[in-house]
């Protein structure tokens, strides 16, 4: 397991957001995490990036514990993450907006960048190349000199996950990465987080809502109510789950007939 969480708790006054969840993620592995909105989802992601600090349980990382750290911290660990709004620097272009993922693994002092040394320009250089590198991995070739603000919104999206790359993690969690997006861009998002993980070796975590995506992708889901967890499995499972296909994916939706539910 890659990462290990135990019986995790958060509470917010007198709503328990996050109640006793245990969940395992194995290395190499994609997985996703669904439930309906206010199931605690974002706020369990919020937990394991240091965001939020748990009122109980233990969260850990390729053998160590997160609990604790600051969220530039649990990034430098490892950890790399999307949001379910999209957070880019709307008058960079897209290459400045993917170099700035990289600032958790720079190594370079501030007499260093004010003078603007030989040092300075050689690591100016390397996270140019980098950058422009996932540029092209992400899908956004040519579009490096462009704003960020002027791009149809599945390309930010693209941004936003190219950024996170940027910091070499080892797990990427991702907080509904096709929302919003067509049919097209939903398949094409799907082939890139399939190559994060092939050709990246990057161990993937999806929140979503749409099913085709979960269905399609994911190798173990498990599934949030009120902040807790009642289901965990292979697709499979979690298709013949009468629990599951009651109060989340409804009988027509896991029947083939609705692809999309709000209660993911």
């Amino acid at each position: 397991m890659l990462l290990k969480v135990n019986n995790l708790v958060k509470s917010f006054g007198g709503i328990r957001a996050v109640r006793d969840v245990t969940i395992g993620i194995s290395e190499g592995s994609i997985s996703s995490i669904i439930g309906p909105n206010g199931a605690g989802k974002t706020t369990f992601f919020n937990l394991l990036t240091g965001i939020y600090k748990p009122d109980q349980g233990s969260i850990d990382f390729n053998g160590r514990s997160l609990i604790g750290l600051r969220p530039d911290q649990v990034n430098k660990a490892g950890i790399a993450r999307t949001f379910q709004s999209i957070r880019l620097f709307g008058n960079m272009t897209v290459l400045e907006n993917i170099m700035v993922g990289t600032h958790s693994r720079l190594h370079i002092s501030l007499p260093h960048t004010l003078l603007r040394t030989r040092r300075f320009k050689e690591q100016e250089r390397l996270v140019q190349e980098k950058a422009s590198m996932l540029l092209k991995f992400a899908g956004l070739s040519g579009k490096g000199d462009e704003l960020s603000k002027n791009l149809p919104y599945g390309d930010q999206r693209r941004i936003e996950i190219a950024r996170a790359l940027a910091s070499d993690p080892k797990l990427i969690l991702l907080d509904e990465p096709t929302a919003g997006m067509n049919p097209q861009e939903s398949a094409e998002a799907m082939s890139l987080f399939r190559k994060i993980r092939d050709e990246l070796g990057i161990t993937v975590v999806l929140i979503e809502h749409d099913m085709r995506v979960v269905m399609g992708i994911s190798e173990h889901i498990d599934v949030l109510d009120y902040g807790q967890k009642i289901a965990e499995g292979t697709p499979e499972e979690i298709r013949a789950n009468p629990r599951v296909v009651e109060a989340y994916l409804g009988r027509r939706a896991m029947g083939g007939g609705a692809n999309n539910d709000s209660a993911a």
